[in-house]
This record gives C-alpha cells, structure tokens and sequence, in this order.
C-alpha cells in the first residue's frame, strides 16, 4: 500500500526530530539545522512535498510527554501529513512496546500513514515496501497489544488527551 499523493502529486511528508534536554541550549540552531535537513532534502523531490519539520527538544521519552510529536500524530490524523521521515527509529519511540503502539495507531488512521527512516541497520520505508514492511511492522505491534490490549487503550487515550490539550492551546 502506498500513500496516496496530493493535488500536487506528491505525498505530504513531515520530518520529524526527537533531541535531549542537554540540546535546549542550542535549540535555535538545533531546530535550524533540522530544519534546513528536511528541506534540503525534500526540495527537489517529485515524489514528496515537505509539509513540515517536528522537533521535540526535551528529556521526555514517552510520546504522551513530546508536544511536537502529539502534533504530528494529531496532523496525520487530519490528513496534514501523509508519510512521517526521522532519521532513526529510536527518534520516533524509545522502546519498542511504545514504538509498537505508534505503528498500530498511525496505521490503523484509514488514511494510509507511511513511515520513512534511516537507520543503518534496519531502514524502514514502508512506501516502496520491498520486504513487506509494513504488514510486518503492523503484524508485531497487533500481536504486542493483544497481549495487553488494555495497556494500549490507556496509552492511546493518554495520547489522545495530550492531542487534545494541543488543540486548546
């Protein structure tokens, strides 16, 4: 499955950033060079249109906890975003029960969210899909969570309320 392109053509893809508290000193560069990253590498694409950049500077490890990434949930499930790129995995969860209930709520959205990374070992690009990524990916965080269904129900509502309180602001 692959995401459905835009009026332009193109699928809306966001970069998406996770840094320690000790880069709160050079948050403006910090977000300046991730910034320019993302779009340096998007600006010439034909495939994606860079929607924007996500950057969580905090020594929050849990979703629930990172601002930028509660919006960048709450855009996907809009339809602002599309496809979310980070350069490593561990940028979008810091263990993998919490990784695993990302993907089973990003990919179960209805509007096809794709994932892009690219770590070294295990690069994931559930776009082009080569090795079935992510029927795999969604295949272990189903089987994660209906080991502890109810642990997830309470993850997902804590990051719903967290969207929520977003939208107040």
């Amino acid at each position: 499955m692959s995401a459905m392109p835009n009026e332009n053509g193109k699928v809306k893809v966001a970069g998406y950033v996770k840094l320690a508290k000790l880069w709160e000193r050079s948050r403006d560069e910090a977000i300046a060079f991730h910034s320019s990253y993302y779009a340096n590498k998007y600006s010439d694409s034909s495939q994606f249109q860079l929607v924007g950049t996500y950057i969580d500077i905090t020594g929050k490890k849990e979703i629930r906890q990172r601002p930028e990434m509660l919006r960048l949930i709450r855009d996907c499930s809009l339809g602002k975003v599309e496809c979310i790129d980070a350069l490593t995995s561990g940028y979008l969860a810091a263990n993998a029960k919490e990784f695993s209930y990302l993907i089973k709520m990003l990919f179960e959205m209805g509007n096809g969210i794709q994932i892009l990374t690219e770590d070294k070992a295990y690069n994931i690009n559930t776009i082009e899909d080569e090795d079935a990524q992510r029927e795999a990916l969604y295949k272990m965080a189903s089987e994660l969570v209906a080991l502890a269904p109810d642990d997830y129900n309470q993850w997902s509502a804590k990051v719903i309320t967290g969207m929520d309180h977003l939208a107040g602001e």
